[in-house]
């Protein structure tokens, strides 16, 4: 469940920082990004962060959790924690709401999903 869980954000992230999505608005608010680094060094780390980010929302959750505990817990962490750090690292480091909407909501339905596969596995 941990690597499904993890293998669903990769791919949330493929989508969601896509042309198709939110990829060019963010691009822009980040002042142009050119990625740096070899690409399998890139995805292969974040795929590392989100087998470690689903290992430890699946720990926290604990052994077969209940559908809506887990959907309630992936809000939680997702927006409650994951957006709300951001967030204020955004205000200090004077980056936009906009780009803010994009990250965070990113990892707002990045733990939401943790949540719904977690809770569906058993």
């Amino acid at each position: 469940a941990i690597l499904v869980a993890a293998v669903s954000s990769f791919m949330l992230g493929g989508l969601w920082y896509s042309p198709k999505l939110f990829g060019a608005v963010w691009n822009a608010e980040n002042g142009g990004v050119k990625q740096e680094g070899h690409p399998a060094k890139v995805f292969g780390t974040a795929f590392v962060f989100s087998l470690i980010a689903a290992f430890c929302f699946a720990y926290w959750l604990g052994a077969a959790p209940a559908l809506g505990l887990a959907l309630k817990s992936g809000l939680l962490a997702g927006f409650g924690i994951a957006a709300t750090s951001f967030g204020i690292n955004y205000l200090f480091a004077n980056r936009s709401f906009k780009l803010w909407l994009i990250d965070g909501g990113y990892h707002t339905v990045q733990f939401v999903l943790f949540g719904l596969i977690l809770g569906l596995w058993h």
